[in-house]
């Protein structure tokens, strides 16, 4: 995971200092490879201290680990989709449409950045073997539940998407060890999935989260944590692109359940089967 995609998906919930350090290195990166961590505390206006605990809130040892990171970033950085401007009253629908396509390029190219390959693989083995699924979410994000249950039942699979958090509770209320809850907040701190996660942990089942990049009570209760990614001022817009990111891992979750269970794709070829003969008899 690029060292860049992780200070720009925690960068809301840095301190002031921690913010200082984040724009530095984002807008000067190349000058971290002459820098100690004593000489970047000195050219930021931050303790040495704070340096160390920045890298260590990133997920580093310390700062050495932290420069090499992002030495190898830069090595390897491609050059990333940018929103071109932001979206005003005045824009055409062209310009609507062109700024929207690169703002949710951009957005998927960071939510594929923040998520580990074995982090994908675990989830799949975590679905397929499940008893039950519950799958919570609240506005936006219970619509993109509510898409994956309906993926998951194609598969022949146990899933519940309840748009309901009391009727989600009740129901995780009844679960095991053997079923499991897939969690789906952008901020990872809705109130109502923080207490059916805290639940389901209760139980000991098994959890998945997809939330924002970084510490927060919902993915704290997960065994396996997702990430998605929308960074824009606008809230209406934030909207949209956090469903974009989070439909975008659910799609990436399903194809690759497919691929791995010979039965799903047998109802998946029923079911194709039924709906266009029913297609054709009208």
């Amino acid at each position: 995971m690029s060292t860049f995609v992780k200070i720009k998906a925690i960068k809301t919930s840095l301190s002031t200092s921690e913010n200082k350090l984040a724009d530095f290195i984002l807008k000067s990166s190349n000058t971290i490879r002459e820098l100690s961590s004593q000489e970047l505390a000195n050219v930021v206006g931050v303790s040495q201290s704070s340096v160390v605990k920045f890298t260590q809130k990133l997920g580093y040892k310390g700062y050495p680990a932290f420069k090499l990171a992002v030495i190898d970033a830069l090595n390897s950085e491609t050059v990333e989709t940018k929103l071109h401007g932001k979206i005003t009253l005045t824009d055409s629908l062209e310009q609507i449409a062109e700024k929207m396509l690169n703002s949710k390029m951009s957005v998927l190219n960071e939510t594929k950045n923040l998520n580990e390959q074995q982090s994908f693989e675990h989830a799949v083995e975590l679905i397929k073997s499940a008893k039950r699924i519950i799958i919570c979410g609240l506005g936006g994000s219970a619509l993109v539940g509510k898409d994956f249950g309906y993926k998951l039942q194609k598969l022949g699979m146990a899933a519940n998407a309840d748009a309901d958090s009391h009727a989600q509770l009740a129901y995780v209320t009844t679960f095991t060890k053997d079923d499991l809850v897939f969690a789906i907040s952008e901020s990872g701190l809705t109130r109502e999935i923080v207490e059916i996660t805290t639940q389901a942990k209760k139980n000991h089942c098994q959890i998945i989260s997809l939330t924002k990049y970084g510490k927060n009570p919902i993915s704290d209760n997960a065994a396996v944590k997702l990430y998605s990614v929308a960074e824009e001022e606008s809230i209406r817009l934030s909207s949209i692109l956090a469903r974009t990111a989070q439909e975008f891992v659910i799609d990436i979750l399903f194809i690759a359940i497919t691929q791995s269970s010979r039965q799903g794709r047998k109802f998946l070829e029923k079911i194709s089967k039924v709906v266009s003969e029913f297609k054709q008899g009208n």
